[in-house]
């Protein structure tokens, strides 16, 4: 009966245990969701800390036409640009966050990927009516050693969203 208890408890003691390196990584994960919830926070309150990103960090412009990457201080023109002409309101109370992997080992490594449902509109002006659209955005975060945003990308139908709420 100890042989069986002894057994026992051994294989429940292996099974709960995770690697180091994945449990670091969940932690990691953890604490970067939390850094991206605050910045899409910001987004929404048009006041974004840009100092949770990295000084090398890096978008990839997925939308039709635009260059390929901006850098941090085009993002933040991009933002700048965006903040005056419309508003944004982040429609999940807190959006679907995954764990990312990293693409050559395929282990969880910190990064972040969400889900989100915005509503993006445009007040009214003497020439054009007030209009509104809600946009599905998939995104992912890729963090540097310190913690900061590294990479983002984003993925939705940001070109129609922007012609239809433009289009006078």
């Amino acid at each position: 009966m100890k042989l069986i208890y002894s057994v026992l408890f051994v294989s429940l003691l292996f099974a709960s245990c995770k690697p180091k390196s994945e449990s670091a990584a969940n932690e990691a994960f953890e604490k970067n969701s939390k850094t991206v919830l605050t910045y899409l926070q910001g987004v929404q309150n048009e006041k974004i800390d840009y100092s949770s990103f990295s000084k090398d960090f890096k978008s990839l412009n997925t939308w039709f036409g635009a260059k390929d990457t901006l850098s941090l201080d085009q993002f933040k023109i991009g933002d700048r640009e965006n903040f005056k002409n419309f508003n944004f309101k982040l429609l999940d109370s807190v959006p679907v966050f995954l764990p990312g992997v990293n693409s050559l080992t395929k282990k969880v490594d910190g990064s972040v990927r969400i889900y989100s449902t915005w509503e993006i509109s445009a007040e009214k002006t003497d020439s054009t009516e007030a209009k509104s659209g809600r946009l599905k955005i998939y995104e992912s975060y890729d963090f540097d050693v310190d913690g900061k945003i590294l990479f983002q990308q984003g993925y939705g139908d940001f070109t129609g969203l922007m012609m239809y709420l433009t289009n006078k």
